[in-house]
């Protein structure tokens, strides 16, 4: 067990490249946009079921 711990700590210390802040800052904003337009798409497709729904009840009285 000791050596599966010293193992691991050694390859997050020597072997794993780390994204620089600039990188990092990309990424959240690449991640950030596209929950936006995620948000926005299923935002749309509930306005449309609903008035679908509406619409539907609408006419069935």
């Amino acid at each position: 067990m000791f050596k599966y711990f010293k193992n691991s700590y050694n390859e997050l210390i020597n072997k794993v490249t780390w994204p620089s802040f600039e990188q990092l800052m990309g990424s959240t904003k690449v991640v950030l946009v596209a929950s936006v337009i995620f948000a926005l798409v299923v935002l749309a497709m509930d306005l449309v079921f609903e008035n679908l729904m509406n619409g539907i009840y609408y006419l069935l009285g």
